[in-house]
């Protein structure tokens, strides 16, 4: 059976809360994030998972382990989180009084990465879980996974911007009646909510 990749965000942080970029920063899961990734346990009882793959990120690492999931994980570096170079830790608002246009998906972080280097670190991803079988657990972040969504059916960067990925919310990316040429996405954004 080819793979079935559950694609899930990390829970709320402080930073993301407030809406600000978190890229390479490093913070611990609010409260409340702690709760919500502990819910996913019960929302993935029944699945077996033949892998667990996590983002390095502490963030994701705890809502892996919360879930219940953390024993089997594998880290996987390539699932980090966008570098947002100098708008680390800076809300979109802030970024637009200095440029007024900028689009993440479209321009990316100046001295970060680039959408074309997010694009191909997706689709590096991609290969690697097609290579997989049955359920794949995948723990990453909310920039990231929007864009792994996005390259997983063949979308550009650009159409990422269009998929909205909530903390803690789970995606399932497949194949259409298993078919390998038919990348679909069979679920997204189901979760507890926004952060906010």
């Amino acid at each position: 059976m080819p793979a079935r990749i559950h694609l899930i965000r990390h829970g709320e942080t402080e930073w993301s809360l407030a809406g600000r970029h978190t890229g390479r920063a490093d913070p611990d899961l609010t409260a409340r994030g702690e709760e919500r990734a502990r819910g996913l346990a019960a929302r993935l009882q029944g699945r077996r998972f033949s892998r667990i793959l996590a983002s390095p990120r502490l963030r994701a690492r705890r809502t892996c382990e919360l879930a219940g999931l953390g024993a089997g994980a594998e880290i996987e570096p390539e699932l980090a989180e966008w570098d947002y170079g100098d708008y680390e830790g800076l809300r979109t608002a802030e970024i637009h009084q200095a440029r007024p246009d900028w689009d993440l998906f479209r321009d990316g972080g100046p001295n970060g990465e680039s959408p074309e280097q997010v694009s191909a670190r997706a689709d590096r991803v991609i290969a690697r879980l097609r290579s997989m079988a049955g359920n794949v657990a995948v723990f990453t972040h909310g920039h990231f996974g929007r864009v792994l969504a996005a390259r997983w059916v063949g979308w550009p960067v650009t159409a990422a911007r269009r998929l909205q990925f909530d903390p803690v919310a789970l995606g399932i990316l497949g194949f259409e009646r298993d078919d390998l040429a038919s990348p679909a996405i069979a679920l997204w954004n189901d979760g507890p909510g926004a952060a906010t």
